[in-house]
């Protein structure tokens, strides 16, 4: 693949909420594109903005020099590779596969593996930002590749992310471990920052003293200081992320962490109280909803 912009053709698969931003600042920078996803409709913009729409994951590989999949599980990611008009059937040896889905290596290691023969650059390189990052072009990105192979694919990415937050975080699979590891953390320090929130205020301490002193204090976190105030001050659990994809994201962690033969006692409880939440408020409940649980018992918002 060239790194010239202009001159390689990038095949994407899966154009959600996600994959509609990239694709778009992918065709911005000047990438040629060749797209498919499961509802058509949602290439009619690139289309006509001089996209190739190709009907099978096969045909893209075919006919891109890089192809990246952007989808919402391990199964769909699967499908998508290994079906019979998958990524396999057509990717030329040698190609370069990036799957920016927040995953686990299973799958990427299963062709490393099974396609050894074939010298496919396989490079998992998921992100963090949002719908918001992807419309943006503002994406963080976790890249697990080799040192040569995240010098060749740098120019693509930076098309879609910010290029002082594209990091190369390790080998293979790196960037699957390190994006999960945010998010793992993330969602405790929401689940904990509900319960810390709601039993201090509960305890007749006011709700901004409270969290004034936590910031003030060796307890502080970017989530204290900032993300809860769109709960606090907006009421906004943002919906922009489901629940039910969070608790899938929660699901990889853990497994990650039991296939590396890791504990993770914390993280397992965090995921049964989103699971809790999804299953009170449903699966198109904010990824933040798991705050309404504690505000429920205390039978009022927690608002500023």
């Amino acid at each position: 693949m060239s790194t010239a912009p202009q001159s390689a053709t990038v095949g994407f698969i899966g154009l959600g909420s996600m994959g509609s931003g990239m694709t778009k600042n992918l065709q911005a920078a000047g990438f040629p594109l060749a797209v498919t996803d499961i509802r058509q409709e949602a290439a009619d913009s690139l289309v006509a903005g001089g996209a190739h729409w190709y009907d099978t994951a096969a045909e893209v590989a075919a006919a891109s020099d890089v192809v990246i999949t952007m989808l919402p599980t391990p199964k769909h990611v699967r499908d998508v590779v290994f079906g019979a008009e998958g990524i396999l059937a057509g990717i030329s040896d040698g190609g370069t596969w990036i799957d920016m889905s927040t995953s686990v290596p299973d799958v990427a290691q299963e062709v490393r593996q099974s396609h050894s023969a074939r010298g496919l650059h396989v490079i998992d390189a998921p992100v963090s930002g949002m719908s918001v990052g992807a419309a943006s072009g503002m994406l963080q990105i976790f890249v697990g590749a080799e040192p040569a192979e995240f010098a060749e694919i740098r120019p693509v990415l930076e098309a879609m992310g910010d290029p002082e937050r594209i990091l190369h975080v390790g080998a293979g699979g790196a960037g699957y471990a390190v994006k999960l590891m945010i998010n793992q953390l993330w969602f405790s320090h929401l689940v904990a920052t509900a319960e810390v929130l709601a039993v201090g205020n509960a305890a007749g301490v006011d709700l901004e003293v409270l969290r004034q002193a936590l910031i003030a204090s060796p307890a502080n976190s970017t989530f204290v200081e900032r993300d809860v105030l769109s709960i606090l001050d907006n009421g906004d659990y943002d919906e922009g992320f489901a629940i039910a994809l969070a608790c899938k994201d929660l699901g990889l962690s853990v497994d990650l962490a039991a296939s590396v033969g890791v504990s993770f006692e914390l993280s397992a409880l965090v995921e049964q109280v989103y699971r809790r939440a999804r299953a009170t408020y449903g699966d198109r409940a904010g990824e933040m909803t798991p705050f309404q649980l504690y505000e429920d018992q205390l039978g009022r918002p927690l608002r500023r």
